[in-house]
């Protein structure tokens, strides 16, 4: 593969999945380029509204199964206490059957949020990938760099001196890929593309300061990218580290509050959405229930890892985590108010009736099966008392029968006869 598709993820699952984001994403840009607002930041803000509206079912599929997780875990956690310190077999069958049947009262099951953790995974990763990106996935900004980048690779050593670039080595093995080597013009164009896409502040001037006959399309491009990438002063390509990082040097004190804004915000919107979800009623010994103490330190820990991975990431992914959660948020409160006007014992009688209906079902396989051996169990006793009912005369009479048949043309105990009764049985036997 030549991989001229510039930096588009090739992996199973996320490359196809970050495509997908991708064609969304262009097209979201592409409708506020004709109105005139091309901008990147509420690009992902509409992205993020888009992608949790296409994912409400499954959002109020697993909010809906943590609201009756929660109502659920008083029960599961006092079969727990029943059997706690029993190891036999039979207590522990018992508690699991006990168990199921509390799961299948509320219509739950143990593993109920995984298939939307499964799906929600990839598109997180995927979403990473499209803002990481953006040139790969959004042509209108892919295009802003063509203009610069024809007259860069056209000067002398200019792929040295890009190699040069603090991210460059991301892209190392492009540089000595035989399309790069052997000239492959839209190679070429998107390898350096995918460096200047990462260069800093610093890094741009010093192509204007190295080739001076394009300080004017530096201007230009970086002008077109900063209208682009700009959202609320913060240049949403970079991570709010990096972004600190040129401030503290800069002096610019302001834009080191506004980049930490970023993973604060994204803690405290996360912080809130975990509050906002239902929580499960239990007592105050987390050693009697490992699964809720396991909860509260995921509640503590997730805002905590939202605000480390949001300040090392791309600022736009900041934008993206805390429009998702203000989302989810809002989401949370509207399925609450819905949930909270449940019957629920409506809802346990119904789960009960499907229940029942599941276990009738089995049993009637179960019976159907059982009567089908017991059919074959008695027609093998049948074919063997059919053998049994042969009276002492008929069994002597198929002997002798049989032994005639074996002996014949052979003198009775030699050698030739043991061998022609080997012959004669193999015949008759094929005959059958």
């Amino acid at each position: 593969m030549s991989g001229i598709i510039l930096t588009q993820n090739q992996t199973f699952i996320i490359g196809p999945v970050a495509q997908l984001l991708g064609y969304i994403m262009e097209g979201i840009f592409f409708c506020l380029d004709k109105i005139g607002i091309p901008n990147t930041g509420l690009a992902i803000i509409l992205f993020t509204v888009v992608v949790n509206l296409l994912m409400m079912p499954l959002t109020i599929k697993q909010q809906k199964f943590s609201k009756l997780s929660a109502k659920m875990n008083p029960e599961v956690q006092a079969i727990r206490d029943k059997y706690k310190n029993k190891t036999d077999n039979e207590s522990m069958l018992r508690m699991k059957d006990e168990t199921d049947a509390v799961y299948a009262k509320y219509g739950v099951s143990p593993t109920g949020s995984c298939l939307q953790l499964l799906i929600q995974m990839p598109i997180l990763f995927a979403l990473y990938r499209v803002i990481y990106s953006m040139p790969a996935y959004v042509g209108k900004i892919k295009e802003a760099f063509f203009p610069l980048v024809d007259k860069l690779i056209a000067q002398a050593g200019s792929a040295d001196f890009i190699q040069t670039f603090k991210d460059a080595a991301m892209f190392a093995n492009q540089f000595t890929n035989e399309s790069f080597t052997s000239g492959n013009v839209q190679y070429v164009q998107n390898t350096f593309i995918d460096v200047l896409n990462r260069a800093s502040t610093t890094e741009w001037h010093s192509i204007a300061e190295k080739f001076p006959s394009l300080s004017a399309d530096v201007d230009s491009t970086v002008s077109i990218l900063e209208r682009y990438n700009n959202f609320l002063g913060l240049n949403i390509g970079n991570s709010p580290s990096f972004i600190v990082h040129e401030a503290l040097e800069s002096g610019a004190y302001l834009m080191v509050v506004a980049a930490l804004a970023v993973p604060v915000l994204s803690a405290l919107t996360q912080w809130i959405n975990t509050k906002l979800m239902p929580q499960a009623e239990t007592n105050n010994n987390s050693q009697d229930n490992p699964m809720a103490s396991s909860m509260k330190t995921m509640n503590v820990m997730m805002p905590i890892m939202s605000a480390i991975f949001c300040y090392s990431f791309p600022a736009g992914m900041g934008i993206y985590w805390i429009a998702g959660s203000v989302v989810r948020s809002v989401q949370q409160v509207v399925i609450n108010k819905h949930i909270d006007k449940m019957d629920l014992e409506e809802v346990i009688k119904q789960n009960l009736e499907k229940n029942k209906k599941k276990l009738e079902k089995k049993s009637a396989t179960n019976k159907m099966l059982s009567e089908y051996a017991t059919m074959n169990t008695k027609s093998i006793s049948t074919k063997a008392n059919s053998v049994s009912t042969m009276t002492q005369e008929e069994r002597d009479e198929a002997v002798r029968k049989s032994t005639e048949y074996y002996n014949k043309n052979a003198k009775a105990g030699s050698i030739a006869a043991k061998a022609n009764m080997v012959k004669q049985y193999n015949e008759k036997n094929n005959r059958k």
